[in-house]
């Protein structure tokens, strides 16, 4: 089976847990809580490459208030569905020192990446450093080194393997206009 025709299978397959719509009014929900909370701070937002670009994109025209945008590549995953060895792609260019960061990010799983961009940052001397994700993964327990609650999200999904609105399946699917549920038989 080609590549295009396994990935639509996988779509095909998957199950729908929130909507476009769904999404939207989450978003909307979230940049009232963002905008509260820094709008006077001047922040710099960092994307995360590559989930958070579709959640950025829409977050964006959603705050009224200065701030400037840059972004970050850290992965653990490279496609594959069990994270493994921080790889860092690519750092921020614009400097942190003295400045209130956003991290922009798809999901909060383990919150291992998460968390060691969070200290990227103040490493490199960012006065105050928030998170926000589009999904929260219930998990039973984080790691101690991850991070254990992000500061502002979305929506919460139970512990399941997902993609869509920016969330990959083996580097698919990104555009997917919901978030879908893998079925059991497209998990390997």
């Amino acid at each position: 089976m080609s590549i295009p025709a396994q990935i639509r299978k996988v779509f095909n397959n998957a199950i729908c847990l929130f909507t476009k719509h769904d999404i939207e009014t989450a978003l909307d929900a979230m940049a009232i809580s963002i905008h509260n909370e820094l709008s006077e701070a001047n922040p710099i937002l960092l994307t995360v490459l590559k989930g958070g670009v579709v959640l950025m994109g829409n977050l964006l025209p959603r705050l009224d208030f200065p701030l400037e945008l840059d972004s970050v590549y850290a992965t653990r995953y490279q496609g594959a569905f069990e994270g493994s060895k921080l790889e860092w792609k690519y750092e921020p260019k614009t400097s942190l020192q003295d400045r209130t960061v956003l991290i922009v990010d798809d999901i909060l799983d383990l919150g291992i990446t998460l968390q060691a961009i969070v200290d990227y940052c103040y490493k490199n001397g960012a006065k105050k450093v928030y998170t926000a994700v589009l999904l929260d993964k219930k998990v039973v327990k984080r790691p101690a080194e991850g991070l254990q609650k992000a500061d502002f999200v979305a929506l919460e999904v139970d512990d399941r393997f997902v993609f869509g609105y920016g969330l990959d399946y083996k580097e698919y699917l990104r555009n997917a206009p919901g978030i879908y549920e893998v079925a059991p038989e497209d998990q390997n």
